[in-house]
């Protein structure tokens, strides 16, 4: 008799949140190697970032562009490709990834602070509890749309005292290449005009997972923050 197989639901799980785990490692490596510091580039912060996930788990590709951005640049979202900047001695950054572990996609976003600048620490801090309060949104109503969630979690963000900084809020994660599958489909996004139920089969039949991601912004500072992680797995 044959063994589970990655088109089984509980191995697809922990497969994508075996990569999360290790995405959630490498992080935790980039803040204790310092990589994220003052009078480096956002480009070579990023490639060193590239290189540590080379070494600590051989990772050579990912399924999206590699984003480290700091002050004005924290304000642009994803779409966007602004100047490389250098890191000040007390900017706000985030980074954005999405390494691929054993062919399944991770991906993963946090903001560092570099200052004393009790703003740039409140903004920091308000990230995580968005998330949190999104996802509890997300747990407590099961027939709950995309355009749905984006709604919601741009009004958290308002109450919190914040803007809302991103197009999108989200979308499917799977196993690579998970863009092939879904394409530019507004369903594969929690965004606007997002009308499926996010609880379903995809096209292959399995069931869709999500990245939910929280962009919070404060144009009159020209400061963001970002934090990305799994929606529906790992809690």
């Amino acid at each position: 008799m044959s063994g589970p197989t990655d088109d089984d639901e509980d191995v697809r799980a922990a497969r994508l949140l075996d990569a999360q785990a290790k995405a959630a490692e490498l992080f935790r490596a980039i803040d204790e190697a310092g990589l994220i510091a003052p009078g480096v580039r956002e480009s070579a912060a990023s490639d060193a970032i590239r290189d540590l996930a080379a070494e600590m788990f051989g990772v050579s590709r990912y399924w999206h562009k590699r984003i480290v951005r700091a002050g004005a640049n924290t304000l642009e979202p994803y779409r966007e490709n602004p100047p490389d900047r250098i890191l000040g001695a007390d900017d706000i950054a985030f980074c954005d990834f999405g390494p691929i572990f054993e062919e399944w996609e991770a991906d993963f976003g946090r903001t560092f602070v570099l200052g004393d600048d009790p703003v740039k620490h409140q903004l920091q801090a308000a990230l995580p509890v968005v998330f949190e309060a999104g996802r509890e949104y997300f747990d407590s109503h099961p027939d709950v749309t995309g355009e749905r969630l984006f709604a919601h979690v741009t009004s958290l963000a308002e109450q919190a005292g914040w803007e809302f900084g991103g197009s999108i809020a989200g979308h499917l994660v799977g196993k690579f290449p998970h863009e092939k599958i879904a394409g530019d489909e507004i369903g594969s996004y929690i965004a606007p005009g997002s009308g499926q139920p996010m609880r379903r089969l995809d096209r292959t039949g399995r069931r869709c997972h999500w990245i939910l991601e929280i962009h919070l912004v404060d144009r009159g500072r020209q400061i963001g923050g970002f934090y990305e992680e799994l929606l529906d797995l790992g809690h």
